[in-house]
């Protein structure tokens, strides 16, 4: 229990350091998605559901631009969606690996590499 109470509060920490970076990423994305709906015509509502279903590369297709220069637009809504998941990932990994290091039972830590080891010993 430790170890999850320990991984849920640094991952608020660091999650509320990077805030004003997140906070970035989700406007810029949003500004871009109202951008693409006035090129296209599309409802609020609708430019900002495409905006993050792209953003976040989910991409169900039920809504597409048609237009170039949404197009040229929705690549960088993609790329900074890319960017927004990149740091969520690196948050999660780096939460994970230090509430591990606090956390976790050295012992069951040691039995786990020493398993790794073993396993790329019988591979090669």
């Amino acid at each position: 229990m430790d170890f999850t109470v320990g991984f849920i509060l640094l991952f608020l920490h660091v999650i509320s350091l990077l805030l004003p970076v997140m906070l970035f990423f989700i406007t810029l994305i949003f500004i871009l998605g109202q951008v693409v709906g006035r090129i296209e015509g599309w409802t609020t509502f609708n430019s900002f559901y495409w905006a993050f279903i792209t953003a976040l590369t989910v991409g169900y297709g039920d809504i597409h631009p048609i237009k170039k220069a949404s197009r040229i637009i929705s690549l960088l809504i993609a790329l900074l969606g890319i960017m927004f998941t990149g740091v969520i990932v690196a948050i999660t990994i780096t939460t994970a690996t230090e509430a591990f290091t606090q956390f976790g039972d050295p012992e069951a830590v040691k039995e786990l590499q020493h398993q790794q080891l073993e396993k790329k010993k019988i591979s090669r």
